[in-house]
């Protein structure tokens, strides 16, 4: 694997997904032992080039012999490019460069409700995008209706079937509920804390797929979808406890969260 001399990446300290990735590209030889360091922590020496707020959003790319910068996902092509040169030919494909891009902005917009840090203590902070943050709801969203209709069905006859749309109202009943509660709440901290709630529902979702996947060629009796059901609410529980201990929001989230879900389960039984 051909590494990329010079150059240094610049990273979110408070980022546990950038930490990850970066570390991955050093020790993997894609980077140089001293290819990445938190923007949070480089010296203005480095770089007198780099646009620091842009960087804050859109990882840079530092070559420190021309001073060059490189952002988003320009900089992740050309590391991965330079190790896999097959794939610089995609990389110089404008429809995919457009489609990367826009998947780029998506996930560091919303990298904060994905995998939260915990604790915040630099003055420098990613920017907040309304529009991407709305779109990572609504995304979260159509994916678990989508999969929460799947396993609904094979919860029966424990849970009565629904139409098609039912886990789709359900879940974006619950958007629409936390929203109202964590406004009276905690107005300045609606939209990170709905985007952590969807990101916990997504999660579970994604738990919840595999059965979904498995049912379609063997049968499984629903007392056991139904086990494994509860215990992924019961992490999904402990996992919203973890994060609004995180945002600092007490417990009165927990407890609507909880009490929406228990009403929904009564009212379709």
């Amino acid at each position: 694997m051909k590494t990329l001399h010079n150059h240094i990446i610049l990273y979110d300290a408070e980022c546990p997904m950038c930490n990850l990735y970066t570390k991955a590209f050093v020790n993997a030889g894609m980077l140089d032992g001293n290819g990445r360091t938190a923007y949070q922590e480089t010296p203005e020496m480095l770089c007198p080039l780099i646009d620091r707020e842009r960087a804050v959003n859109e990882i840079a790319l530092v070559n420190t012999q021309t001073g060059e910068v490189e952002y988003g996902i320009q900089s992740l092509f050309k590391v991965i490019g330079n190790s896999f040169p097959v794939f610089k030919g995609l990389f110089s494909f404008g429809p995919f460069v457009w489609i990367a891009a826009k998947c780029y902005a998506f996930v560091s917009y919303n990298r904060r409700v994905i995998v939260p840090g915990n604790k915040y203590n630099y003055t420098i902070q990613p920017s907040f995008s309304l529009k991407l943050r709305l779109a990572y709801l609504v995304f979260t969203w159509l994916i678990v209706g989508a999969i929460l209709t799947q396993y609904a069905a094979l919860l029966t006859p424990t849970i009565t079937a629904g139409n098609a749309y039912r886990e789709y109202l359900i879940c974006g009943g619950q958007i629409l509920f936390q929203g109202l509660i964590v406004s009276l709440y905690a107005a300045d901290k609606r939209w990170d804390y709905l985007g952590n709630m969807m990101t916990i529902s997504f999660a579970g979702a994604l738990l919840l797929l595999p059965v979904v996947i498995v049912a379609q060629f063997i049968t499984i009796p629903a007392l056991v979808n139904t086990l494994y059901f509860l215990a992924v609410a019961g992490l999904m529980f402990l996992e919203h406890i973890r994060r609004t201990k995180l945002l600092k929001l007490g417990w009165l989230l927990t407890a609507t969260w909880m009490l929406y879900r228990l009403v929904v389960l009564l009212a379709i039984i």
